[in-house]
């Protein structure tokens, strides 16, 4: 029998948004398949998350993609963007804390688009006049992976509903981005 990548990949990014210090027999055991198996195609932990990190950044084009920044007001393409990113937040969460994959020349070039393409939306809301121009476009960026992970986290442990997750998240961060009227 052929080992589905796929089911391994999301078995192991669901128990690690849960438990991050999952061990391999656990995500073997998450995944339904044994140790020797999941190191026989993931090397290590290390080989495990950069696979991760290739699944994440996959999710995210595709939620950047779907939700389309480049369309309406800035501050309705934000919560579009919020919206579509929830389902792989638990993953970015996860992928979030793991120092290596942002250290050195190692780090996929990936994560530099996604980047460029969420604070091109937000330069956009800046020169629009939604958005205040004394926050850059890569804080707004990093302020809003902190939300998202912050959110995924209170939601896995219960402490928000995840009917609340897109709410929150966006009241929060446009409520301190909006520019304010000058008096």
């Amino acid at each position: 029998m052929a080992l589905d990548r796929d089911h391994v990949l999301r078995s192991a990014a669901a128990l690690l948004t849960r438990k991050s210090t999952a061990t391999m027999d656990e995500v073997a055991k998450a995944a339904g398949i044994s140790r020797a198996t999941l190191h026989r195609h993931f090397a290590g932990r290390d080989a495990l998350v950069r696979a991760l990190e290739s699944l994440g950044i996959e999710e995210c084009v595709a939620a950047l993609d779907a939700a389309r920044p480049d369309e309406g007001p800035a501050g309705e393409a934000v919560r579009r963007l919020v919206r579509e990113f929830e389902p792989v937040a638990g993953l970015l969460a996860f992928l979030y804390t793991e120092n290596q994959l942002f250290e050195g020349a190692e780090q996929n070039a990936g994560w530099a688009r996604i980047d460029e393409r969420i604070a091109a939306l937000f330069r956009r809301g800046q020169e629009a006049g939604e958005f205040r121009i004394d926050l850059t476009p890569a804080w707004l960026t990093e302020a809003l992976y902190g939300l998202l992970a912050s959110a995924a986290w209170a939601v896995t442990e219960g402490r928000v509903a995840p009917k609340d997750f897109t709410h929150m998240i966006v009241e929060l961060l446009l409520g301190g981005a909006v520019r304010r009227a000058e008096s």
